[in-house]
């Protein structure tokens, strides 16, 4: 029997011992959709009385995720059956198994990746009903079921597709620490790193929050210490002059320059002093202590 087979039954069994569980789900005269829309991210949930939120998460520079929000968690820890359901006027059509999904013992019992998060939402789309089965936290013999209601949706996913259009390319954590790599000998920036240092602009110039570019330059160990340092510290002044051009406030750079005392790989190998020939950029968000790491 093949994994998707046995995937598949144990589905099925969760599901017919399931039958009378409890269910939580929005009716359809009440269902709300609820858009917090920005460029950084987009949520896009559903309140689910007496239970809590679904929740689609769009964060700039990601893909779409899932997660439920419960005001008090009644699914046991273990593992969800996620299945797409035929609305209760359609009853003729056939569920549709997603798996299982890890439930946890907390406010934000489940999390689904980006894959099966797109199908949810695909589902939705077509007047089907995401729902997820599990046996109850307390009670073993009393299965919960949280359901999400496809009522309205088609009219506020043209909301959500706007909040995704106008997100930024990147977020934070993808820019926060970043790092631009010179060869030997070279003297300017290659297209390459402009690009990168190009997406760290942007995103700075979007988000006030940022107050502090941290510059710090470096080199391999190949000359004497004193050109290795004057070195570092010319690739550390062309990385910050090519921000500060761009229209970053020139007082927000702290630029600094070590030569080669800071090595992140091996001098005695090309490849090593290929990857200790760098510039590091770190941003810092207000009321956030920068790691002074090199």
């Amino acid at each position: 029997m093949g994994m998707r087979t046995s995937l598949w039954l144990g589905c099925l069994l969760v599901l017919s011992s399931f039958s009378s569980a409890l269910t939580f789900q929005a009716p359809i005269e009440e269902t709300e959709w609820r858009l917090v829309p920005s460029i950084f991210e987009c949520e896009f949930s559903q309140p689910i009385p007496d239970f809590g939120e679904a929740v689609f998460y769009h964060e700039a520079g990601e893909d779409l995720m899932f997660h439920l929000k419960a005001k008090k968690n009644l699914m046991g820890p273990g593992q969800a059956a996620l299945h797409i359901e035929p609305p209760i006027w359609s009853p003729s059509r056939f569920a549709e198994s997603l798996g299982l999904v890890e439930v946890k013992n907390n406010r934000r019992p489940l999390n689904v990746e980006p894959k099966r998060a797109n199908k949810m939402m695909q589902a939705l789309m077509k007047g089907l009903q995401p729902t997820f089965t599990r046996k109850a936290r307390y009670d073993d013999g009393e299965p919960i079921r949280v359901s999400i209601s496809a009522a309205n949706f088609t009219s506020f996913y043209k909301d959500y597709l706007g909040c995704v259009t106008g997100l930024l390319p990147v977020n934070f954590r993808q820019v926060a620490k970043s790092k631009v790599l010179f060869k030997g000998g070279q003297k300017g920036l290659d297209a390459k790193s402009k690009k990168k240092l190009d997406l760290i602009i942007f995103y700075v110039r979007a988000d006030p929050r940022v107050i502090a570019v941290y510059i710090d330059g470096h080199s391999d160990s190949a000359g004497r210490r004193y050109h290795n340092r004057r070195l570092s510290e010319t690739r550390a002044l062309l990385v910050a002059d090519y921000m500060i051009k761009r229209g970053l406030d020139p007082e927000m750079f702290t630029t600094r320059y070590h030569g080669e005392r800071y090595p992140v790989a091996t001098n005695k190998t090309k490849k090593g002093r290929d990857l200790n020939r760098r510039v590091t950029i770190r941003l810092q968000k207000e009321e956030e202590e920068i790691e002074l790491e090199f």
